[in-house]
């Protein structure tokens, strides 16, 4: 990651804006466009590690960073009364303890704390924040990658064979199961390497322990041995180099344990005996628990993406999330792994019936066997006018050629509904850099770009850090999304989306494609927009369709 004393290209520009015209109905109203692109006359600057932590709410002309242009924007609704928006975060487990987030908490006020009833009849006992669809009290939740379930699932019927022991009839699944079967490997190969690679600096500092009769070792134990064994010799130099990059033996074995416990690839681990429902049967729902936290020593990704929307402002505190008038609804769905079909689709429909007007979702996967109760969810979150904020993947790869789930469309062309907005990740340079580097891209799945390297925000216990991901991008538009259903709660879930892709700021730059090796393309090529999400504007736009 970049240092925050980096060097940036930034544009002193200005942005006009185009007449919206006046049309009665706001319900029927289309969104028009504004004139956004921005002029580029470039300079060089430094910004210092304060502004660099709020570098997302920048504006690129007032302070040369590409930005949200967020203070801009509560300067502009000054004066301004806004209604208060449920935002549902559907993630790992969220700590609502945290200083930052515990007077942003929405409340269920039908439901009585604590006596293990259903007071409000919605099938969730003591709902009181939200909901887990983990199971658990506390636990990480590891899981699978689906596409350990999905070759688990076919081994035993094709594990060992080859197309010569396989009946006509299931010559097209054992077809599928080697597809599947690559796949699976070619996500598996660096864990497994990784995972020998530990294995052999533990056989090393047994070798040298014993040699040395020695139960811990210090850096000046290796460098005074002297052996003409090759073999020890071999072992020692490798010790010396971990020790070299300030690493001990306890460092060694926490990742050690980190990555023998990492069940993403192992086929016969059970993610559901915590859980105790059937994950195949979507009406099966009677499972899960009140318990939203999580594990705080392991599960800080929900906590981070919740404060990036709607951290408490103004508080002296860590940050200002991007929206007030918020109060955040937890959903705890997304394991370590990959999140089943099943979560995601009860987790959309449990925060919609809840109340949520925005739903931020910081979570994918490439494999998605279930993925008609995902859409029939999002087709259930338009009927009740609700957005859907979805990140946009972190594989440097073109989406609107390789799959990425959930999705709102099954072809990758056609949308099922009008209500979801995929967000893919910026970084603070304003130049050929300006895409994350492993951000996700299509012109036609992607829908609009946002601040998501080294954003700082809330982590467990009272802590804060910065965090990269487009997992980070999407929570930021998501506040975007709720500032404007607060300030204008007239226009729809649709017209909000559009307000956002309409109103981002364009800019003129050839930009590194992520993933594809200093391959260069417009930046307004790389999204459905083609633009940077900004706050100000959506406001701007919002104002002048409503007034």
């Amino acid at each position: 990651m970049r240092s925050f004393k980096s060097m940036y290209v930034v544009a002193l520009a200005t942005i006009t804006l185009a007449s919206c015209g006046s049309v009665k109905s706001i319900t029927d109203k289309a969104v028009p466009t504004m004139d956004t692109n921005v002029s580029i006359s470039q300079k060089k600057g430094e910004i210092g590690e304060a502004q660099f932590n709020h570098w997302a709410h920048a504006d690129l002309v007032a302070d040369t960073i590409p930005g949200m242009s967020l203070d801009k924007a509560y300067k502009f609704l000054e004066g301004k009364k806004g209604v208060t928006v449920v935002v549902g975060v559907i993630d790992s487990g969220i700590d609502i303890e945290h200083e930052d987030l515990k007077d942003v908490l929405w409340t269920n006020t039908k439901e009585i704390a604590g006596n293990g009833i259903d007071d409000d009849n919605n099938g969730y006992v003591d709902d009181i924040h939200g909901w887990n669809f983990l199971g658990g009290n506390g636990d990480a939740a590891p899981e699978q990658l689906e596409i350990t379930r999905i070759v688990a699932k076919l081994n035993p019927r094709f594990e060992g064979k080859t197309i010569e022991n396989i009946s006509e009839a299931d010559k097209a699944d054992f077809k599928k199961y080697q597809e599947y079967l690559e796949a699976y490997k070619a996500s598996s190969s660096r864990h497994f390497q990784t995972l020998a690679r530990m294995e052999q600096i533990g056989e090393n500092f047994a070798a040298v322990k014993k040699h040395l009769g020695k139960e811990t070792l210090t850096l000046e134990d290796l460098q005074g041995i002297n052996t003409e064994d090759q073999t020890l010799k071999t072992q020692v130099n490798d010790l010396m180099g971990l020790f070299g990059r300030g690493l001990d033996e306890d460092a060694y074995l926490e990742y050690y344990e980190t990555q023998k416990n990492n069940k993403n690839y192992d086929f016969n681990f059970d993610g559901r005996a915590i859980v105790g429902d059937n994950p195949e049967d979507i009406n099966d729902t009677k499972y899960g628990n009140g318990f939203v936290i999580g594990d705080k020593e392991s599960e800080s990704h929900g906590t981070h993406v919740s404060g990036i929307i709607l951290a408490t402002r103004n508080n002296n505190k860590g940050l200002n999330g991007v929206a007030n008038n918020a109060k955040l609804l937890v959903v705890r769905a997304v394991p370590d792994g990959d999140e089943r079909d099943k979560d995601v689709a009860l987790a959309i429909r449990y925060a919609v019936d809840n109340g949520a007007k925005v739903i931020n979702m910081s979570f994918g996967k490439s494999f998605s066997p279930n993925k008609e109760w995902v859409l029939d969810a999002i087709k259930y979150a338009a009927q009740h006018d609700v957005l859907l904020v979805h990140a946009a993947g972190n594989d440097s790869k073109n989406i609107d050629v390789k799959d990425n789930w959930p999705n709102d469309s099954e072809d990758k062309i056609n949308e099922i509904s009008d209500n979801v907005i995929t967000i893919g990740a910026l970084s603070p340079d304003f130049n050929e850099n300006l895409p994350a580097t492993f951000s996700n891209y299509g012109k036609l799945n992607v829908d609009v770009f946002a601040p998501g390297v080294q954003i700082y925000s809330t982590i467990p216990k009272d802590e804060y850090a910065k965090y990269s991901g487009t997992s980070m991008a999407s929570p930021e538009v998501a506040g975007i999304a709720t500032l404007v259903r607060s300030y204008y709660p007239q226009l729809s879930a649709s017209q909000v989306k559009h307000v956002i892709m309409n109103s981002g700021v364009k800019v003129n730059l050839q930009v590194l494609i992520p993933g594809e090796k200093g391959e260069k393309a417009a930046f307004i090529n790389l999204s459905k927009a083609g633009s940077i999400a900004n706050a100000y504007n959506a406001l701007l736009l919002a104002d002048k369709m409503v007034n």
